[in-house]
């Protein structure tokens, strides 16, 4: 098992100390990456930076959030572009809108983890994070 699903963080979410997220685990033990109870309440995080990027950085493409998510001074951000673009069938310049989030958040967390989230994991996230 990968350590974004032991964290239940199919993202890699990494940890700031002045952050404190919604379903986090109480103790968190991984020094680098946030912990969450659950993977819904990772997928919902994952959206919740989304929106982030989206409103302060006007990052809505796949090339943009990718290279914020994962910089070329730490990752091969081209490849995960290109991946995220063809496993989700955008194109790396398309204007995504919250309705893309759950197929992206799957890309990603397929590039980040090397699985494929099942689909109703997805929807359970995504629902927790239009709650807010």
């Amino acid at each position: 098992m990968t350590r974004g699903m032991r964290n239940c963080n199919p993202l890699n979410i990494r940890r700031v100390a002045e952050t404190q997220w919604v379903g986090q685990r109480a103790v968190q033990t991984d020094r680098k990456f946030v912990q969450f109870n659950t993977l819904e309440w990772g997928i919902r995080a994952a959206c919740c930076i989304l929106r982030t990027y989206a409103r302060r950085y006007k990052a809505v493409c796949v090339a943009d959030i990718v290279g914020r998510w994962a910089p070329s001074s730490e990752n091969n951000t081209a490849c995960y572009v290109r991946n995220v673009c063809l496993w989700t069938g955008f194109s790396g310049r398309q204007r995504l809108t919250e309705k893309d989030w759950p197929l992206l958040i799957k890309a990603m967390a397929r590039q980040e983890c090397g699985i494929v989230l099942e689909d109703r994991i997805l929807i359970r996230g995504f629902c927790l994070y239009k709650l807010i």
